[in-house]
């Protein structure tokens, strides 16, 4: 029966994530098992894609195989593994099991199997039951009897990804670059997978590409899976941070230089164009380019030429350019701080990427990815969130995106410890400890109320601290990111530094 209705699925299309979900449910059922997880080989670790009965942020854990000796014992074998129940091996879902949020697993039984898929180790499935002797000799040889069946489960969803991608963007089977097996972008909300689904087919053009979005939304990662699958990937992928060029060395970085340019020149020096010749370069912050720079990376846009610094012949260079920027470039058009003909060149494909509080229950999956680098890292026997923590991650705004939940995320683990929290039990994180801001959900300003009867500061000096309180609560949102405080207050960033040094905040 079980075998039957896992070899029903493979004769009909379905969603990749709707197979392996009817997969693990049906394994489930058959085995009465409490939880039942999928996972994926990725370099060391073990990665979850589909599970039943485990807490929504375990899809965004990465099991280090090394760390877990049950998994090690279950992919150094191709026959199934089980455990006995009073086993002494820690228990990788310590604590995610949906019905037991934050406590260790009681005495149950385990099994587990490794899967191959054209001969190579693709991962494993594992089954976990709260009763002892659940998973008897039958339920063993049953669960051996049919893992042919799951790997080609798994074998059918991989080759109907294989031709979806082939569908869209027409490359050659044998170049083709699964986006799914890098697996650094965590999340399945609809608008992630549509972003994704879009970057896959854009991948394989020429295009120049503008990433849009607020500051920590990741846009590095989402350039990195641009060149990853383009036609480009076996050449470099060139990163430069805009923001962080001195205006004074900007064009010497970008485009090189020769041999007595300038005072310290003393030798001819390439230049990132020239790093990145046949592959992509990175334009991180180019809102933040000196309008000097603007014009030279317009004309090399327009003929594929650079002109170091002190050279009098042009160089011909063959490369990708991918751009991002938290700024509204029009206002900066507006403001005269970037050029429109520069603006209309680098967004000829412009791709926002969606902030993190649009993304639903992505937060939890992150903050799983994040957990489990932090129970590492600390050496933790586990680390979980409440039930009213995830509650509390759900319903907060994230100004800062990923990046702040990152940090959250890292501080309240800290916090715990520095609290007494031993080391050696699981660490369960209340929304207490999180210490996240709902004022930042606010985007006004609260100022004390003043008695009539209290005493009068000077004008000056009460205009002076309601900037600093302004600026620093921008500067939070936007993750001490002085140019996206500066499109937060309205103001150029060059005056912003300026009225910050004033103010004594630099």
């Amino acid at each position: 029966m079980l075998r039957e209705s896992l070899a029903a699925d493979l004769i009909v299309e379905l969603p990749n994530a709707v197979r392996l979900q009817r997969l693990v449910q049906t394994l489930r059922e058959y085995f009465n098992s409490g939880a039942v997880g999928l996972l994926r080989l990725d370099d060391d670790s073990l990665r979850p894609v589909a599970t039943v009965g485990l807490v929504h942020e375990a899809l965004g854990r990465r099991f280090v195989i090394a760390q877990h000796p049950r998994l090690a014992a279950i992919m150094a074998s191709r026959e199934p593994t089980w455990f006995e129940p009073d086993s002494r091996l820690p228990d990788p879902y310590d604590g995610l099991l949906d019905h037991h949020v934050g406590e260790p697993l009681p005495v149950h039984d385990c099994m587990g199997v490794s899967l191959y898929v054209e001969g190579r180790l693709w991962g494993a499935i594992t089954l976990d039951a709260l009763h002892a002797g659940t998973f008897d000799g039958r339920a063993r040889e049953e669960l051996k009897r049919c893992t042919l069946q799951i790997e080609a489960a798994v074998r059918v969803t991989r080759l109907e990804q294989e031709n979806r991608s082939l569908r869209a963007s027409r490359s050659d089977p044998a170049d083709l670059r699964l986006p799914t097996e890098e697996g650094e972008i965590i999340g399945r909300s609809e608008g992630l997978q549509q972003l994704l689904n879009e970057l896959d087919v854009l991948a394989d053009s020429e295009l120049p590409v503008l990433l849009l979005g607020e500051t920590g939304v990741g846009k590095e990662l989402f350039a990195r899976r641009l060149h990853r699958l383009s036609r480009r990937s076996h050449k470099p992928l060139v990163q430069v941070n805009c923001a962080a060029l001195p205006e004074s060395l900007a064009e010497s970085e970008l485009f090189g230089h020769v041999k007595g340019a300038f005072s310290g020149a003393t030798t001819d020096r390439a230049g990132r164009f020239d790093a990145a010749n046949g592959g992509t370069l990175f334009l991180d912050e180019v809102g933040e380019l000196p309008l000097s720079v603007q014009a030279k990376l317009l004309r090399t846009l327009q003929n594929g030429e650079i002109q170091r610094l002190g050279a009098d012949k042009p160089l011909h260079v063959d490369v990708r350019i991918i751009a991002a920027t938290n700024r509204h470039l029009p206002d900066s058009i507006r403001d005269g701080l970037f050029r429109a003909d520069l603006y209309h060149r680098l967004s000829v494909y412009p791709v926002p990427i969606p902030p993190l509080r649009e993304r639903g229950h992505d937060v939890l999956m992150l903050a799983g990815h994040f957990l489990e680098l932090n129970r590492t890292r600390l050496g933790l026997r586990g680390l979980r969130l409440s039930p009213a923590a995830e509650q509390a991650l759900l319903a907060y705004h994230w100004p800062g995106n990923v990046r702040e939940l990152e940090h959250v995320i890292s501080r309240a683990a800290l916090k715990e410890l520095s609290r007494g929290a031993s080391r050696g039990v699981i660490m369960t994180l209340e929304p207490q400890v999180l210490d996240l801001d709902v004022s930042t959900n606010a985007a006004a300003i609260d100022t004390p109320a003043q008695s009539i009867d209290a005493p009068l500061r000077p004008l000056s000096v009460t205009v002076d601290e309601c900037q600093r309180q302004a600026i620093l609560r921008a500067l939070e949102r936007c993750g001490q990111n002085w140019a996206g405080a500066a499109r937060l207050l309205e103001i150029d960033p060059s005056n912003l530094h300026k009225l910050a040094r004033r103010l004594g905040l630099k």
